[in-house]
């Protein structure tokens, strides 16, 4: 266990900190005395933060922040673990120079915006960018390749998913304006916020100006899809209307009509801002069922932002399904309304239940096999 540190102007926490120990801690992830951080606190990404936002950033800690005293909590490491110098090569095999990337000669400057403040104020890609063996993230930038906002292995339980423009899986179906919607009160006409991405959305990003919301969301669209055979998503109401009709004999039906389809619907197309929509939603399509399986045994809440006050809670099913159960419902949601996933297992389920945070899939390198 890593527990995050005192960043208070207190003399427990950085109060005596110059400007240039905060940005070696910052961008180049030393801490004052010379200790290489761990790369949890994500300084890959900040080494692209500019000279100017790194003094504003300072002046904010130092001037703007309540100084708290409380002693640092020591890491939960056990030895050999624990030894700070590998940290030091990691560090300097893995972290890039520190600098700002100039913007492309004729490039859009909001999408030059946009990819600043993803890849590195946002720090996006140390959730949402595959990591190799060795903890780094396989990608930076987007050119640093296709890997780059691809999706990651489980963080808690949840699947940071796709960030490009795939529409299975990705954001391909989703315009700009739905994506600053989504990002600013945590819903939109396509989903809704889950997991630990409702922590960025209330911390951090319902606080963003319009401005450099739109700026991610042009940015994030303008990166390609990874299947050059992905298609937009086709609706099939042929299980609707088998619903409709009364005909539960599809693996998983009955358990979605009792528990579900009063608020996601029969028809899959749920309400608008409120449940999501399930026909056609990249985060059920994942190669990974991580996280519905999860959302639906532990359930989850709506967050409350300023613009959208309103919360609303999925209830947990872990109590009242089996894991039988919970894998046909999975199963019948990722191959229903036209969507197409591969199937869940139910020892997949009970591997999640008993606390076994791991990934259903194997077909990448930065996830954990399957069970």
């Amino acid at each position: 266990m890593i527990y995050s540190t005192n960043i208070t102007p207190d003399k427990t926490g950085i109060g005596d900190y110059s400007f240039e120990d905060f940005d070696k801690a910052v961008r180049h992830g030393v801490a004052k005395g010379g200790s290489t951080l761990y790369p949890a606190m994500p300084f890959p990404s900040y080494a692209r933060v500019s000279d100017a936002d790194m003094q504003a950033l300072y002046a904010y800690f130092m001037k703007g922040v309540t100084p708290v005293a409380r002693d640092n909590q020591d890491s939960d490491i056990p030895w050999p673990l624990s030894m700070r110098w590998p940290l030091s090569i990691w560090r300097w095999m893995f972290a890039p120079s520190v600098e700002t990337p100039a913007p492309a000669a004729g490039s859009d400057p909001v999408i030059s915006r946009g990819a600043y403040l993803v890849e590195g104020l946002g720090h996006c890609g140390a959730c949402h960018t595959p990591r190799a063996l060795t903890m780094q993230e396989k990608a930076l930038s987007a050119s640093d390749g296709s890997d780059f906002l691809s999706g990651s292995a489980p963080l808690e339980g949840w699947i940071a998913k796709s960030l490009r423009g795939d529409h299975k899986d990705g954001l391909g179906s989703w315009s700009e304006e739905q994506l600053v919607q989504f990002l600013k009160t945590g819903r939109s006409d396509r989903s809704a916020v889950f997991g630990g991405m409702s922590d960025v959305v209330v911390h951090s990003m319902q606080y963003m100006t319009d401005a450099d919301l739109t700026a991610i969301a042009r940015y994030l669209k303008s990166l390609p899809a990874n299947d050059p055979k992905d298609q937009p998503h086709q609706y099939d109401k042929q299980v609707a209307q088998a619903l409709w009709n009364g005909d539960d004999s599809k693996p998983g039906a009955a358990v979605y009509i009792d528990n579900c389809a009063a608020c996601h619907r029969t028809d899959g197309h749920g309400y608008t801002r409120v449940f999501p929509a399930l026909a056609g939603n990249p985060v059920l399509q994942s190669a990974d069922a991580t996280s519905l399986i999860h959302i639906v045994l532990k359930g989850g809440t709506l967050p409350a932002t300023h613009s959208a006050p309103s919360t609303f809670t999925m209830p947990a099913f872990a109590w009242r399904l089996s894991d039988q159960e919970v894998a046909d419902v999975v199963n019948f949601i990722r191959s229903s309304w036209g969507n197409q996933a591969s199937a869940v297992k139910p020892g997949d389920v009970a591997a999640l239940r008993n606390g076994d945070l791991q990934s259903t899939s194997n077909d990448d390198l930065g996830q954990v096999t399957s069970h």
